[in-house]
């Protein structure tokens, strides 16, 4: 598929493990793009085209910036990846069959500005990779670890008998998620949009809370609720 956007573009160029097909963008873009400190390995050479042929491949909506990338999606990495980790900096997102890419895009990025392990999703009934989400992400898409699993219930578990603490969002919970003391290896679970955790995921938290909020709305967008917890985790391992 086709990202766009500087910090799409710039975030697949750094990573080793990103497969670039080709290079497009105008000519100022690309004066830009041969300025910037990139690492050196192999990339096709960037094709010149103007701002009307870029639409073309990208859509005539898309906030391209005069710069995309044909790309080969990221291979997900396995939970194994993750329990190896010796001392993790931050902790591990996992979303309970969150389908929307704009949202999952949001969550990478609020998963990078507060150094989380690893989003991990279930293969089923979750987001793919796309370039909404990696325009949504800016850049965090090729920084984050993206973990895939079979069996949700059963990668929690696994996580917890790593000495994982799991703790689950939920607007009916009665404990404040602020009020919680956090463990050094903790897991964040926001469900899907609207349903919110399937209930063997509630069960395998340790854990459930609610983020305090003001009764003139109902509910927080699952990409804001992330960002607000990620920053109190942030906060909580001395973050500044």
């Amino acid at each position: 598929y086709y990202l766009y956007g500087w910090h799409a573009v710039t975030g697949a160029l750094l990573n080793s493990e990103r497969q670039i097909l080709r290079i497009l963008g105008t000519e100022t873009a690309l004066e830009k793009l041969a300025t910037l400190a990139l690492p050196k390995r192999a990339l096709p050479p960037p094709h010149t085209v103007d701002a009307r042929e870029l639409e073309r491949w990208v859509g005539a909506e898309a906030v391209h910036q005069g710069i995309a990338l044909h790309v080969q999606p990221l291979e997900p990495y396995g939970l194994e990846d993750i329990l190896a980790i010796p001392a993790p900096r931050g902790p591990i997102v996992v979303l309970d069959q969150v389908s929307d890419p704009h949202n999952v895009g949001a969550i990478l990025r609020s998963a990078a500005a507060y150094d989380a392990v690893a989003v991990l999703f279930p293969k089923d009934h979750s987001a793919p990779e796309t370039a909404a989400m990696a325009k949504a992400a800016c850049g965090a898409l090729d920084r984050v670890k993206r973990v895939q699993v079979t069996n949700l219930a059963n990668a929690l578990r696994e996580l917890k008998e790593a000495g994982w603490w799991v703790v689950g969002l939920e607007g009916e919970a009665t404990t404040l998620f602020s009020a919680l003391t956090f463990s050094e290896k903790t897991v964040l679970v926001l469900g899907a949009e609207g349903k919110g955790m399937r209930r063997l995921t509630a069960e395998c938290c340790d854990e459930r809370a609610r983020l305090p909020m003001s009764t003139a709305m109902e509910s927080l967008n699952v990409s804001n609720a992330a960002a607000i917890a990620l920053y109190h985790l942030y906060l909580a391992r001395g973050g500044r």
